[in-house]
Formats: structure tokens, C-alpha cells, sequence
């Protein structure tokens, strides 16, 4: 008796459980060199001291108190950010309907009917409480549950990868805007200069000293720097539409002063770590790697599809002609109907189905590797960036410098009567491009490190050495969203 009992709980174990046709998840071997590039280009990137760039707090890294606050209320009311959280609850909906499919469904009823023919009234009430089941004996919906499960998890590290970018754009953007004050401060101090010295060439072409070539060279200078100076104060002005766009709301009076680029207090040294450090730090990546899991899963559902559909079907109640006597002794009525729905011909759809999914999951592997190869070269280029830059801003400056000399000794030169305006033009021309020169390099040394931060997965803490805040709500530090 023992071993009828345990052989039939075996059974309904195997029933419930369903069979494994799903193929067993390996991770794709990561397509990239096993460490960062070296060379002259890279200076001490092999350097993995320190915390992780991941680890560092987006309020320790952005340190100017201005930019802190448009990130935190970038953080607030970013609409795609928004969007991408009211995504997740979207995903996480489908999930739970798929997963209730594993489940007994139960449905009451209740039903009144008359009906009148050859002189005879007839009249009959019901009340039934009906059930439906699916056994999952080849684990189709065990399939499909856990592909809307990992389509969560996707989700969820697609709302994180959200705001770590939403992170790195204010910070881009802010100091475009830096940028931009300080190349305006240059054209403006250009103009004035060039001003000045038009002045000077116009007082002495009337006073016949200076020739009309000399004044029309000089009137040049001025007309170009006032047409950079327009041209400067739109873009500068477009650059704070932008920024406003990122933070989701017009920029508050009460922010704190901004800073100037030159002195921007940016962290400057972000440790990079190594290659499979990308797998745990880039949500991007594990948002791949979860839509790669939900293509696995789903061919397990496409394999399940070749075989029978069993379904138990239920229903107990009572029904009588009477409403009085509906729950009276003698009305109850139940039925039970088994089911098996097994395909036969279907002209080759569950066959072309099943090589769907498969060449799905294909094209789900080459995203993943894409995503690690673009990570690796995302970081790679920052690095390369932070290894180069000190050096170009350095040589910049000797240009500036330079430059400024070359102009003072021209001007001297010209005053002097020892050489033509023609002279102090080409000199003041170079100055004002190499000081350009200087504010873009400035400004993209501040970026590439922004944009290596983010590279290496940092943005997603506030503070360094806090715990890893969760992509979801009642989500564990350090856990998939949606386990338990």
C-alpha cells in the first residue's frame, strides 16, 4: 500500500513539476581581452587600487554643490527616468499574469433563464463554482513565466542604466554650460582688446599715421569677435534649454553659485578595475544578459508545444426551477472533465516557431557580446582620455602663454613704427584661438572622466561606501530584482 501511495505522489510531483525542455543556461564567454589596453596612451590605467568606480558616490564625484543639486533634482523629475520606472511596473505586471497561469483558476457563477414554448412556461436557476487547471507536465508556462521573468530583471536594469546615464548627462551638460561662460569670458575679452585697438588705429588713420589697411585690419577683428560672441551666446543659451530638459523642471533661483571650469573639483583618479568587473558593474550588460536568459526560456515553451495540452476542468453547484428551492436538498449538480489536446499537423508552425525562438536566442548571445565589447571600449577610450589630457592641457597653456607674449610684442613692434598692424592681427588671432583651444580641452578632459565614471558602472550610489541601492523596491543589496 506504502508503495502505491509513494508512486502516486511521484506522479502528481512530475505533473506539477513538468518536464525539463528548456535548455540549460551557460553565460556566453566575454569577447574581450582580459584586460584593458596599455601603453603610452593609457599612463598608469593598469593601477586597480582603491574602490571601484562603481563604488563611489555620484555626491563624491561631482563635488560642486551646483551640480549636485541638478543631479538630485534631475533624479526627481527626469521624465525618462520616470518612464523607465513606470516600465518596470509594467514588465513586472506581465510577469505576475504569466506566472498565475501556473495556478488553478476558480470562477462563480450564478444564472437565471425562462423560456416558454407549446403553452409550457419552464424556468431554471443555477449557482456553480467552476475550476480550470493546466497541468505544466512539459513546462510550457514554466517557460513563459520565467521568460516574463527575466524580461523583469531586464527591466529593472534598464531603469538603472537610466540613471546612471541621467547622471553623466547633467554632468556633461553642466559643464557644457561652464564651457561656454568660458568661452564667452574670452571672445569678451578679445572684443575689448580688438575694441581698443581699433580705436587706437582709428585715431591715428585720421590724424594721418595709420594707413586705411591697417584700419580695415583692425575693424575685421572686432566684426569676428562680435559675430562669435552671437553665435557663443546662442549656443550658450541652448545648452541651459538642454540642461533643463535633464533635470525636468526650470532651474531654481535659490542653486548654488557655479563654479569655472579651470577649478571644477571633479574626482580625477576612477580606478578601472578589470574586464569581467563590467559583467557585475554595467546594468546595460546584466539587463543583456536577462533578455538572454528570457530567449532561453522561451525556447524551452516553443519545445513544449509538441506536446500534449492537459487540462482538468470542474464545476460543483446546485441548479432547480425554483429560486426558493436553488440550495434545497437534491440541486446539487457537479461535473469533472479531463482534457488532452495533443498536436497533430499544423502545416509546420510549431517547427517554424521552435527555430524562431532558437535563432532569437542567437541574436540575443551576439547582443550580449556587443554590449561587453562595447563597455570594454567605452572604458578603454576614457582611459585613454584620462592618460593623455594633463599633458595636452599642459602644452595648451605653454601655447596661451606664448601667445600672449607674441601679441605684446607685436603690439609693442607696431606701436613703435618696426612692423606692420598686420602682425599684431595674426597674434591676437592665435591668442584667441589657443585659448579657445584651451576651453575645449578643459572641457573634455572634465567629460571623458564624467563619461569614464559612467563607463565603469558609477552613478547608481549617492554616497560612497553605501549600500547598493536596489533597482526596485524590498529588492536585497546585491540580489536579481524580483528574487527572493
Amino acid at each position: 500500500m506504502f508503495r502505491y501511495k509513494y508512486a502516486l505522489t511521484a506522479l502528481l510531483a512530475l505533473f506539477a513539476g513538468g518536464c525539463a525542455l528548456q535548455p540549460v543556461y551557460h553565460r556566453p564567454q566575454a569577447p574581450v581581452a582580459a584586460t584593458f589596453p596599455t601603453g603610452p596612451a593609457y599612463g598608469g590605467a593598469g593601477d586597480t587600487g582603491g574602490p571601484a568606480a562603481a563604488a563611489i558616490g555620484w555626491r563624491d564625484f561631482l563635488a560642486e554643490p551646483r551640480l549636485q543639486r541638478l543631479v538630485e533634482l534631475a533624479l526627481q523629475n527626469n521624465r525618462d527616468l520616470r518612464i523607465a520606472a513606470l516600465n518596470v511596473e509594467s514588465v513586472r505586471a506581465q510577469y505576475r499574469i504569466e506566472r498565475a497561469a501556473l495556478y488553478p483558476q476558480l470562477n462563480a457563477g450564478a444564472s437565471g433563464a425562462v423560456s416558454r414554448g407549446a403553452g409550457v412556461t419552464t424556468k431554471l436557476y443555477s449557482a456553480n463554482l467552476d475550476a480550470s487547471w493546466e497541468l505544466d507536465f512539459f513546462g510550457r508556462l514554466r517557460s513563459l513565466s520565467a521568460a516574463a521573468l527575466e524580461q523583469y530583471f531586464a527591466s529593472a536594469e534598464a531603469r538603472q542604466a537610466a540613471q546612471i546615464l541621467l547622471v553623466s548627462q547633467v554632468a556633461d551638460q553642466y559643464l557644457a554650460v561652464l564651457a561656454f561662460d568660458d568661452e564667452l569670458a574670452v571672445t569678451q575679452n578679445t572684443l575689448t582688446a580688438a575694441q581698443g585697438s581699433y580705436d587706437i588705429v582709428k585715431l591715428q588713420y585720421d590724424n594721418g599715421v595709420a594707413s586705411e589697411l591697417s584700419l580695415r585690419q583692425a575693424r575685421v577683428t572686432v566684426d569676428s569677435a562680435t559675430a562669435n560672441r552671437a553665435a557663443q551666446l546662442r549656443l550658450r543659451a541652448q545648452a541651459d534649454n538642454a540642461l533643463v530638459l535633464l533635470v525636468g523642471q526650470p532651474l531654481p533661483e535659490d542653486l548654488p553659485a557655479p563654479g569655472r571650469l579651470a577649478s571644477q573639483p571633479i574626482l580625477a583618479d576612477i580606478p578601472a578595475g578589470l574586464p569581467s568587473d563590467l559583467l557585475t558593474r554595467r546594468p546595460d550588460i546584466l539587463q543583456a544578459e536577462a533578455l538572454l536568459r528570457s530567449e532561453n526560456a522561451n525556447i524551452g515553451a516553443a519545445r513544449a508545444a509538441f506536446f500534449p495540452n492537459i487540462t482538468l476542468t470542474g464545476s460543483l453547484g446546485t441548479a432547480s426551477p425554483t429560486l426558493a428551492g436553488l440550495f434545497g436538498a437534491g440541486s446539487g449538480a457537479w461535473s469533472f472533465i479531463p482534457s488532452l489536446l495533443a498536436p497533430i499537423f499544423d502545416a509546420g508552425a510549431n517547427q517554424a516557431n521552435l527555430d524562431r525562438a532558437v535563432a532569437q536566442k542567437d541574436i540575443g548571445i551576439a547582443q550580449y557580446e556587443k554590449s561587453i565589447q562595447t563597455a570594454f571600449q567605452e572604458v578603454s577610450d576614457g582611459l585613454a582620455a584620462r592618460g593623455t589630457y594633463t599633458e595636452q592641457l599642459a602644452a595648451l597653456q605653454n601655447t596661451v602663454d606664448d601667445q600672449q607674449r607674441r601679441l605684446d610684442l607685436s603690439s609693442l613692434r607696431y606701436t613703435s613704427g618696426a612692423d606692420s598692424y598686420l602682425n599684431v592681427l595674426t597674434a591676437q588671432t592665435d591668442l584667441y584661438n589657443a585659448q579657445l583651444s584651451m576651453v575645449s580641452a578643459r572641457l573634455g578632459q572634465l567629460t571623458s572622466l564624467v563619461d569614464l565614471y559612467r563607463a565603469l558602472g558609477g552613478g547608481w550610489l549617492e554616497h560612497s561606501g553605501g549600500a547598493p541601492r536596489p533597482a526596485q523596491p524590498g529588492q536585497a543589496a546585491g540580489q536579481r530584482p524580483g528574487t527572493a
